[in-house]
Formats: C-alpha cells, structure tokens, sequence
C-alpha cells in the first residue's frame, strides 16, 4: 500500500540515490542478460524474465536517462511505492498539506529568508524625518536666501510693463531736499517701487545731479532710471504750480509758493502778515489754518497777495461745502486742524475727534486738559513733529502747550483738509480718553479708555521709537 501523508516523505537527495542506484542496478542487469542471451542464444530477453520492463537501446548500448525531478520520478511507469506516496502528498492532499508537504520534501534546502516589514517601516520613518528635516531647514533659510537673491538682483524696481500702466502725478520738490528726501518722496508718492532703487542710481550718476525746485509731472510705477531722467528734464517741471499737503504749516506753504512759482519768498512772508486783507475771522492772527491743502496752478503775473488770497477763498469754499455757518469758521477750523496733525489713518480721524471731545466734557474729564503734543510742538517751532520732552510739556509760557492750558487749542497747528473738517463736525461714538500712535510708519494707532490701557499702548509705542531713532 502507499504511504500515508503524514508517513515522512523521502527528501529530494534521498530519490536522487534511489534513482541512481536503480539506474545502475538495471544497467547491471542488462549487461548480465546481453551475456546470457549471446551464450544460450534464447529470445527472451533478461527484462522480461525478471519482470522489469526492457531498457531501451540505442547502438547495442543501454541509454542512460536523465534523473528525473521528483514528479516526473512520481509520474513515470513503474514507479515506487515512495513515489506514489509522494505524489499522493504533494497533488492529491489539497493546497494547504501541499505547501506544508513541500517545505518537509525541500528541507535539505537552504530555508528561504523571511520577509519583514520592520525595515520598511523603518526606511518610511527615516524618509518622513529627513523630509521634515529638510522643509525646515529650507524654510529657516528662505529669508537669508530671499535676502541674497534680491542683493544679487538689485533693489526692487517697476518694469516696463508695469510702467506702461502708470498714470499722471505731480511731485513737488522742495528747496534744499537732498536725493534721499526725494527719494523718499517719489516711492511716497507711488513713482518708484523702492527707494534704493532710485537712490542706488542716484549714487552711480556723474556729474551728481542738481534738482530745481518745484512741481514735476511724473507718472506712477516708473522705473527708477526713466524716473531721475525726468526730474533733470525741465521739460516735466511745471512752472506756477504748487502742491500743499493736508496738514501742512503756514509756514511751509509759503516756501512752497515761492519754490512752484517766481514769486519771492519775502513777498510772500509780507503779504502773510498783513492778515486783515484776507477776510479772516476776528480771532485769527495768522494765516494758519486757513490756506487750503490742494494743487495750485499760478498764472505767471499772479502776486504774493492774490495767490495767498486763492487759497484762502478755497479754504471758505470747504466750509461752506460742510454747512459750516461763518460764525463756527474760527472754532471749525481750530478744531480740524488738531485733529488734523494728530490722526493717522482715515477712520482714526472720527476717534481722534471723540477723545478730544470727551476730554472737553467735566463729567468724563475734569482737568480740561487736551493734552495734545501736536500742540505742545507747534508752539516750539517744531511743526514737523508731534514728540515733546518733558521740559516742553511742562513750560506753561508756550500758549499751545494743551498740557498746561485748559480747553481747546488757542489757534489753527496746520491746515486741514476736507476729512479733518467733516471729522471735526461728526465725531463717531465712544468713550475713549486716550490714543497714542504705535507706528509712526503706518499710522496704527491705539485707543484707550483707561490709564491702564493707555499706559500699555505707550510702552509699545516707547519701543518702536527705540527701533526707528530717525523720529526722534
């Protein structure tokens, strides 16, 4: 009978001995009947008398058969007992025996290396680690390397595309302004896209370039080359114009008067001092405040007088406009003109006009003090700035010092525009007592209600001036 599967099976060296030996042991046979059948010279052949099926020959010689692998050893005609075992274990036991036979039929083979998945997941954590090691290596240097390819590139600057969209602007440029306040100017005024993109060429230029005094008609995202080219051509330069800027001091206007026209300044400072022939208010001493911020253009033969005089009439013309009656001209004006020098951003204006007002009410604020360094600085001389020392604030003989002087201002700090007035009028509700400008850069400013509050604003405020020396 077969072997049973669980019998052991012969391994595969085991058959590979058997075969041969039965290879040889036929070939032994056969040599013996080939003897016997020459000697007796009987027909029948050794093979049939053992009962063996008869070797095939080729050339009187038996051949000699491959070895066969062990199904083919299960397969042939006249297999074993151990074959057919073999067979039964390997074919007919079903997929699940089969594999296990065939591990016990090769087990004097090498055993085949078991895959694991440990080294993969360890390539996977090492790649996601060096992944994340790299992104943040790479974001750490964007800047330093954002830095390096600008510095190799050059500042930033329009292109000629950009410039093909530029429009018209008109720059004014002031006497004594030297090429950094110019540069300053034209990327204030949206001429040029960064100042060291002007100023770098600015410096390259020989002979070093000389400005004339005046209004420029320029256009906006111009590159930096074309833009110096056009403010030394006389050609752009606009004779008898003026620009005045909201917020600007009497004082300046006149030097900018006489920097857009022919007119002298010392014309002008005389005319400015006659201020009863301007129509003014009866409290007005100055021309302050009343000298409308806009863009003037001057016929050549226009005199000290009449173009004080045009910028007074259009100043009346803005209040009109607000429903200001002429008898709240003086105190409409004053009032702007604060919250002129003080506010930065537009909706900052109807706040700065609430806190000024509340601080006028007893009940919110009983010392009447507006404590405004804009006035504070106005009355030292100081009107491009709105930063005071203590010694300043302190000295009670300056009469715009709103820390020593209850009430509102004496008199107009600048002229306002049509925002400053329109806030002056309508400020927005709310309890505030307090503002400070945190950046002197953007505007930003921050409003309180208490000290508290305030106090925490300042020393925010203390800190950017520390970082930015220039203002101070």
């Amino acid at each position: 009978m077969p072997s049973t599967p669980e019998e052991p099976l012969p391994s595969r060296r085991q058959l590979r001995a058997q075969q041969a030996a039965a290879e040889q042991s036929a070939a032994e046979q056969g040599a013996t009947e080939r003897t016997g059948a020459e000697q007796s010279g009987a027909g029948q052949s050794g093979a049939e008398q053992s009962g063996a099926e008869p070797a095939a020959a080729s050339g009187g010689m038996a051949s000699v058969q491959p070895p066969l692998l062990p199904r083919q050893a299960a397969e042939s005609a006249g297999a074993g007992d151990d074959a057919a075992a073999f067979l039964t274990a390997r074919d007919v036991g079903g997929s699940g025996r089969g594999r296990t036979n065939r591990r016990s039929l090769l087990a004097d083979e090498p055993p085949r290396e078991k895959r694991s998945y440990k080294g993969a997941w360890g390539c996977l954590i090492v790649f996601v680690v060096l992944s994340a090691l790299v992104a943040g290596v790479a974001l750490f240097l964007q800047g330093p390397i954002s830095q390096i390819i600008a510095a190799t590139q050059g500042p930033a600057d329009f292109t000629a595309e950009e410039a093909a969209t530029g429009e018209d602007v008109i720059v004014m440029i002031h006497d004594g302004n030297g090429g950094s306040e110019i540069a300053a100017t034209l990327v204030e005024e949206g001429v040029v896209k960064s100042f060291d993109a002007f100023y770098s060429i600015l410096l390259q230029t020989a002979p070093e370039p000389v400005f004339q005094p005046g209004a420029y008609q320029l256009k906006t995202k111009m590159v930096a080359s074309t833009a110096l080219d056009a403010l030394l051509d006389e050609g752009t330069r606009l004779n008898q114009t003026v620009i005045v800027p909201e917020g600007t001091a009497a004082v300046h206007v006149l030097a900018s008067i006489s920097e857009g026209t022919d007119i002298p300044l010392a014309d002008l400072q005389a005319a400015a001092a006659n201020v009863a022939q301007f129509g003014l208010p009866a409290e007005a001493t100055t021309l302050e405040g009343f000298l409308f911020p806009a863009t003037y253009t001057f016929s050549p033969e226009a005199t000290a007088a009449v173009a004080l005089q045009t910028m007074v009439n259009r100043q009346y013309e803005a209040l009109d406009a607000a429903g200001v009656a002429v008898a709240d001209r003086w105190s409409t004006i004053v009032f702007a003109s604060l919250i002129q020098r003080e506010a930065g951003l537009r909706d900052d204006y109807y706040k700065v006009s609430r806190v000024f007002q509340n601080r006028l009410d007893p009940a919110q604020w009983d010392s009447g003090l507006l404590q405004s360094d804009a006035t504070v600085a106005y009355g030292t001389g100081k009107t491009h700035l709105v930063t005071t020392t203590d010694a300043e604030r302190a000295d009670a003989g300056n009469p715009y010092n709103t820390y020593a002087h209850p009430g509102m201002v004496v008199g107009p700090i600048s002229n306002p525009g049509d925002l400053a007035i329109d806030a002056a009028l309508h400020p927005v509700d709310g309890s505030w007592l307090f503002f400070v400008t945190i950046n002197l850069d953007s505007g930003e400013t921050a409003f309180s209600t208490t000290v508290k509050e305030h106090d925490a604003a300042v020393i925010v405020w203390q800190n950017w001036m520390r970082e930015h020396p220039e203002y101070g």
